[in-house]
């Protein structure tokens, strides 16, 4: 790539991330029709296939970014990617309309305890990368790698328990949190690709993972080189426009939940996929055979900090609801914000950035 001129850079980058909408989008959609058809969510390993699935574009650039020996870029575009999306809750708020928050509409707890998981996996990031290289076990993996898919796995099995057996009784007065998961029928519409049979709907979604993880590939390659000849650390392009290009799916999905009235879902689909998201450092570690999270230190850390205290925000607004809206936003969103705001400013005054 470093033979490239800007311009062609710039177009492939911005190819790749159309495509990487696009088959997001189409992978998202895949996944609901087979998930609905074949069952594969209801156990343990179904659910770390739905994540998987759901996440390739972050994994692409995770192991693009680790062979290529680009630990700041991959570490940046996971942890980064957890405020990143977690903003898409921003949009989907405004996509609500003005009389009620998202928060308010919820009506369930269950994506309060997700967003705890993410809570818990993330912190797991930021003690991780204040490890010495040294606490390597095999000189390769890092000891916070391996807890934090342990952790990760012990919670979604939790919280499916939750979800199927809630020792609660819960009360939301003016709530309308639609479809608790997605493979309840969609009231008034057919699920995607009703009509389509079942081995088309595979084919192509074996379709969107191959052009999702090539897209990946390209932004990774492209994005690098362009940060590199712009000046800018790793760490920072990652978590920032890398980060914004991979959540492009998760915009579309979540506005599309929003439209349906699944406004529990939107909110649990993007904690679900923020907290699997940080498992991906295991993958980065065995890639690149060292631990890549005590690599890029302080600068990991504040992002960790940054997608705690965004996750933290929506958790809370989930159990309090606030009632009002201000310019179609409600507190929360309007206090994630500026949290965002601040936060990616002080990520240019780091040490080490």
């Amino acid at each position: 790539m470093s033979s490239f001129a800007t311009p062609l850079l710039v177009l492939i980058f911005a190819f790749g991330v159309v495509v990487t909408w696009v088959a997001g989008v189409t992978l998202s959609k895949t996944t609901d029709a087979l998930d609905v058809r074949l069952g594969f969510g209801e156990e343990l390993g179904g659910m770390i296939l739905l994540a998987v699935a759901g996440s390739l574009p972050e994994l692409a650039i995770t192991v693009s970014a680790a062979a290529g020996g680009h630990l700041g870029l991959a570490a940046g575009n996971l942890i980064g990617g957890i405020a990143m999306q977690t903003m898409v809750l921003v949009l989907c708020d405004v996509a609500v309309g003005p009389q009620r928050p998202l928060t308010f509409l919820v009506g369930a707890l269950t994506p309060a305890v997700e967003g705890l998981l993410v809570v818990l996996v993330v912190s797991g990031v930021a003690m991780g990368a204040l490890l010495k290289p040294t606490t390597a076990i095999g000189g390769v993996i890092s000891p916070a790698s391996i807890a934090i898919v342990v952790f990760w796995t012990f919670g979604i099995w939790v919280i499916n328990r939750v979800r199927k057996d809630p020792h609660w009784q819960v009360s939301m007065p003016g709530s309308a949190p639609g479809r608790r998961h997605r493979r309840e029928p969609i009231k008034d519409q057919p699920h995607p690709f009703a009509a389509a049979s079942t081995a088309r709907v595979a084919a192509l979604f074996g379709f969107a993972c191959l052009l999702t993880l090539a897209a990946g590939v390209a932004l990774e390659l492209t994005g690098n080189e362009l940060a590199t000849r712009a000046g800018i650390n790793g760490v920072i392009f990652g978590a920032t426009v890398l980060a914004l290009a991979t959540a492009l799916p998760e915009i579309s999905s979540g506005l599309a939940a929003i439209k349906l009235g699944d406004h529990a879902l939107a909110i649990g689909d993007m904690f679900g996929g923020n907290a699997f998201q940080v498992c991906l450092f295991l993958v980065a570690d065995i890639v690149a055979g060292k631990a890549v999270l005590p690599k890029v230190g302080a600068p990991n850390s504040w992002l960790a900090g940054l997608g705690v205290a965004l996750t933290a925000v929506y958790a809370v607004g989930v159990i309090v609801r606030p009632a009002r809206c201000w310019l179609r936003l409600g507190p929360d969103s309007i206090l994630a914000i500026l949290i965002f705001g601040l936060g990616i400013a002080g990520l240019f005054v780091l040490p080490g950035t």
